[in-house]
């Protein structure tokens, strides 16, 4: 009987460190992908899980940055929801390809629908020109609840490398592929302006990645591999000896 408690003891432990790494994927509100090239155009969804039991989200305010704005935004219908986008005048002007940018969005917010309690949402934007001379992007972000309550995810990362605890989605820019590779940018204006731009918020087809999905299924699959080990040598130490 001891041995079963010892191999009750390790199964706990592993499904516990199984939740733990499984869990934190899904837990904050993210931007998917996390990564774009600089100086293209790119698609991202704002992923947002209901982290409550007892209340539903019901609103999400994104704030867009002002130091490197982005002078093409456009949104993709949620069903559900209402979509407000702001644009605003910027502390000064930024030069872009395409002229000097004064006014540019700066919030976009969706309300009037509902995630419950074990679910969640994703808002879709399609956005460029992106910056060439940063390697990030964040967008604060905050999540109401339907009891009043305001999470703010706004936090920037850490400089020793741990997460903070309501850290804001970021996106991470990279270099762009070398010219004549494969690689492309997931989503690009139909056509350049040739005057000064103005922001974008037409409507536009998405689709979003699941690689938080993965990651549960994956811890979900090593405790069930750990529940068969210790099936197995159960099972070798009950047997008869001849």
């Amino acid at each position: 009987m001891s041995f079963v408690r010892r191999a009750a003891t390790v199964l706990a432990t592993t499904a516990a460190l199984t939740a733990g790494l499984a869990l934190p994927a899904l837990a904050h509100v993210t931007i998917q992908p996390g990564t774009a090239e600089q100086g293209g155009f790119t698609k991202v969804a704002f992923r947002v899980p209901n982290e409550r039991d007892n209340a539903s989200t019901t609103k999400i305010e994104v704030s867009f940055p002002t130091d490197h704005p982005l002078a093409f935004v456009s949104v993709k219908p949620v069903p559900g929801w209402q979509v407000k986008v702001t644009e605003s005048k910027l502390p000064a002007p930024v030069k872009t390809e395409y002229g000097d940018l004064d006014e540019a969005v700066t919030k976009v917010v969706w309300e009037g629908g509902k995630i419950n309690p074990g679910e969640f949402q994703e808002f879709e934007v399609s956005m460029g020109q992106l910056p060439k001379d940063v390697d990030s992007l964040m967008f604060p972000t905050k999540q109401t609840y339907s009891g009043g309550e305001v999470v703010d995810w706004s936090e920037a990362p850490k400089s020793d490398g741990t997460e903070a605890e309501h850290p804001a989605p970021l996106l991470k820019l990279v270099p762009a592929a070398a010219e004549g590779s494969t690689a492309h940018t997931s989503a690009s204006p139909t056509s350049a302006p040739t005057g000064p731009a103005s922001p974008s918020v037409t409507p536009v087809a998405a689709s979003s990645s699941s690689d938080g999905t993965a990651r549960l299924l994956g811890g979900v699959g090593l405790a069930v591999g750990v529940i068969g080990v210790v099936i197995g040598v159960l099972g070798l130490r009950r047997r008869p000896s001849a």
